[in-house]
């Protein structure tokens, strides 16, 4: 076998860890944990499905893409859970010594390739990379109101941790934020899984 191929499958092989990576989200209807895997493939096929309701024109295969492999690097740096003030602090520098490891394994182009890619979701700067993070702050919301927001209620979060990530949602789709994010998180706030 050619180094080239035995690269890619090693890669291959390795990005299958993402499955053992566990989120505080758990799946619809009061179901277990989900996994890192599980949360980039629904989000890939939501951002195909909302596609329309991006704020500009977006190229929807990058965005699908950029989906699928955003969280590869949790298999060395871990999930840090969206309101762990301690884990934020420490997740890049985490996340960048991840994606030399993981992404490295690949054949140097594809390798840079994938690095652009992470590095241009992390940026939050295109139309693909605001779009791809509404998906993923809209996926785990959908997933928490399925199960009556016991995530929120579970950790406490309050209604300013929840509106400073999902804020940024409307970078992506004004539309989204306004028409289900918005009205969900004031839902939940009613009735006490999030604290005023």
């Amino acid at each position: 076998m050619d180094q080239r191929l035995s690269q890619q499958l090693a890669f291959a092989l390795e990005i299958d860890k993402e499955k053992n990576i566990l989120r505080q989200t758990h799946l619809s209807g009061h179901g277990r944990r989900e996994n890192d895997a599980e949360h980039a493939w629904h989000m890939a096929i939501m951002a195909y499905l909302l596609r329309e309701y991006a704020n500009e024109e977006v190229d929807i295969a990058h965005v699908m893409l950029m989906c699928l492999i955003h969280d590869v690097v949790e298999i060395d740096a871990g999930d840090t859970y969206a309101y762990d003030a301690e884990g934020l602090k420490t997740q890049a520098a985490r996340e960048e010594a991840a994606k030399q490891r993981i992404f490295g394994l690949l054949p140097e182009d594809q390798a840079t390739e994938l690095m652009a890619l992470f590095d241009e979701f992390e940026a939050y700067e295109t139309p693909e990379s605001r779009f791809a993070h509404a998906m993923d702050n809209l996926q785990p919301l959908m997933l928490n109101t399925s199960n009556g927001g016991g995530d929120w209620a579970e950790h406490g979060v309050s209604a300013e941790q929840v509106y400073g990530r999902q804020r940024k949602s409307a970078l992506g789709s004004r539309l989204l934020f306004d028409e289900v994010i918005d009205p969900l998180i004031r839902e939940h706030i009613e009735k006490g899984n999030i604290r005023p």
